[in-house]
């Protein structure tokens, strides 16, 4: 049998919001919108902290990308140092308990601000990648895509002798990397028409497309409640969800470490760790 990982004792208050979430979650399905907090456990940092602030460099912008090659060296320069750990990201504990809650009805679909495809490692069946995923490669001329890890081998043929040396994770896949070692950085073209490539991720600037956020409202529409997993909903595109499932007369309820900008508009929250407080909703079902 697997190993049961010890659930340590938690304040009363803690243990009070947990009480009313699992009441929430026996009333039936809700759906799911996760961010950043629930997979900083697997390595991958988040953009902001408890208080909603970033924390790291500012992420690249859409359309800096569209319209620079030093920000296309930046941002591939970036990837490509630290590609390997988000490759080789393992889902954490609250991915394998939401995946074990769909599995028992209890979460009917889970939307993600991630791009990491966490959820999906864990076994969730029903996902909505808000924001896409960065195991995917798409060329902005001709529409083909690619598989983020076939790249890597492109990228690293282009450049035999960049040499990143000791980087630190940031989020989405990238490292922290000094603008210069990016300078000389060659990007390959579509082997189908040399085009342009970019992540398959909506960018900082860039507009979710419309039939992903139509899917997002409808796996809400179709579920008694909306539950928030480590997401400060400071983007609009995850805010408005939210909006949507208050003004469809939802309840909403949120796990998250710090400040979200839909604090006013949240009957429930626990601010706690994610996975530890999935893990106790779990064990109660």
């Amino acid at each position: 049998m697997p190993e049961t990982r010890p659930i340590s004792p938690i304040p009363r208050q803690i243990e009070q919001g947990i009480e009313r979430l699992s009441t929430l979650l026996d009333r039936g399905p809700v759906a799911l919108l996760s961010g950043a907090g629930l997979s900083t456990a697997s390595g991958i940092p988040a953009y902001r902290d408890r208080h909603g602030q970033w924390q790291h460099s500012q992420p690249i912008q859409h359309q800096d990308f569209l319209r620079s090659e030093a920000v296309r060296q930046r941002y591939w320069a970036r990837s490509f140092a630290g590609w390997a750990s988000m490759a080789l990201a393992s889902p954490a504990a609250g991915h394998r308990a939401l995946t074990r809650m769909e599995e028992k009805g209890i979460v009917s679909a889970v939307v993600t601000q991630n791009v990491d495809g966490l959820h999906q490692k864990a076994g969730s069946r029903s996902v909505i990648e808000l924001h896409g995923g960065i195991d995917r490669v798409l060329c902005l001329a001709c529409g083909e895509r690619f598989p983020r890890a076939s790249v890597q081998h492109w990228l690293a043929a282009a450049n035999p002798e960049f040499t990143a040396g000791a980087t630190q994770p940031a989020p989405d896949g990238d490292a922290q990397l000094p603008d210069a070692a990016a300078a000389d950085f060659r990007i390959p073209g579509c082997p189908s028409c040399n085009g342009t490539l970019k992540p398959d991720v909506v960018f900082f600037g860039d507009s979710v497309p419309r039939e992903r956020v139509a899917a997002a409202k409808q796996s809400i529409d179709a579920a008694r409640a909306l539950l928030v997993v480590g997401s400060s909903l400071m983007v609009y595109s995850g805010f408005r969800l939210v909006d949507h499932a208050r003004q469809r007369g939802l309840l909403v309820a949120a796990i998250n470490q710090g400040v979200t900008r839909a604090d006013h508009l949240l009957d429930l929250k626990v601010e706690a760790d994610c996975g530890e407080v999935l893990e106790r909703l779990l064990g109660r079902t």
